[in-house]
């Protein structure tokens, strides 16, 4: 018995001589097969040659390209629930820096500091756009340094289900890259990303440009009300939900917004990166809002409401080997 390799779906009708037909979902050109002192070869009963017939199959091996190439993460309140309290503690140390290192008044705050987070996506961002100038590391020391991490715990399931998507995998987060690293570690996901893209990653400078002009002057002695109405100036920090910051992660990464599914718990990020043409997960609730392609409660979900991310592997094309079997006499 001789074995023939052949990258076709093999039909062997029971009359004799034998007959071959290769095709993806029918016979269509028959051969004969002759064994002569050793050698293999084929008859074709029809004109046409062996490459004319690969070419054709091919035709039937195309897959559609798969809808994304990847998927971009936010990490704190998406990788893990809001419920941990790690945001509340931020909150809690970024209203004391504010009160210990630039001086603003105890009871107004928790007002301005709510009025810059919306306005601006940080309150970091929005302290420098009003004229206060510090250090970043110094910032992020006393804000990120100090925030009960014990509370995250292995989170061996979203490892599982990271690892098992067949997609690249990058991280964008307004964190600096010691928050990022310590969340990811303390989480059990290192190595789950093709690559993790935070503050540090797009702010080179270290409070180095100063935004103390005459109008952003006046908004530090201004009340929060009068900030809640005022657009106010732009700040020198790079962060979501800014357009130039989803275009420098794009560019850094290599990303293409129209082929990427971005997860975020912000609703303006969310909006944003819609706006430049991702397509968005919001993480935290089961309710879509404008600007959401989908929502998802827990990012545990993300299986169940979005399937066909593991489906992309299957569709893959793969080419198919067989083996002609054929008698041979003595």
């Amino acid at each position: 018995m001789l074995l023939f390799p052949c990258p076709y779906s093999l039909y062997k009708p029971p009359s004799s001589p034998l007959f071959i037909y290769l095709s993806p979902t029918a016979y269509l050109y028959p051969f004969h097969i002759y064994i002569f002192q050793g050698l293999f070869a084929f008859h074709c009963s029809y004109s046409c040659s062996l490459a004319e017939i690969m070419e054709n199959e091919n035709q039937y091996q195309h897959v559609a390209a798969p809808k994304y190439d990847c998927l971009l993460f936010d990490v704190d309140d998406t990788l893990y629930p809001l419920s941990s309290g790690l945001s509340k503690a931020c909150t809690t140390n970024i209203q004391e820096f504010m009160v210990e290192k630039l001086g603003i008044e105890g009871d107004k705050v928790s007002e301005i500091n709510r009025v810059l987070y919306r306005n601006y996506g940080t309150s970091m961002a929005g302290l420098r756009a009003i004229g206060y100038n510090f250090d970043y590391d110094e910032y992020h020391s006393f804000v990120h340094g100090r925030l009960p991490y014990e509370n995250l715990k292995p989170d061996y399931v979203l490892r599982n289900l990271l690892l098992s998507l067949p997609i690249r995998k990058v991280i964008f987060s307004n964190g600096d890259e010691v928050h990022v690293a310590k969340v990811l570690k303390k989480l059990g996901l290192e190595g789950c990303f093709e690559r993790v893209i935070s503050f540090d990653t797009l702010n080179s400078t270290n409070g180095s440009r100063s935004s103390d002009d005459e109008e952003s002057s006046k908004l530090r002695d201004t009340s929060a009300e009068i900030l809640d109405a005022n657009s106010g100036p732009s700040t020198p920090i790079i962060c979501k939900p800014f357009k130039n910051a989803f275009e420098q992660a794009f560019k850094i990464a290599n990303i293409n917004p129209q082929k990427t599914l971005f997860f975020d718990d912000s609703i303006r990020n969310i909006q944003s990166g819609k706006e430049i043409g991702l397509h968005t997960v919001l993480v935290g609730t089961s309710h879509r809002t404008n600007g959401a392609d989908y929502a998802l409660e827990s990012i545990h979900n993300i299986r169940e409401a979005l399937p066909e991310l593991w489906e992309s592997d299957a569709k893959k094309p793969e080419s198919v080997k067989l083996a002609i079997q054929t008698s041979v006499m003595a």
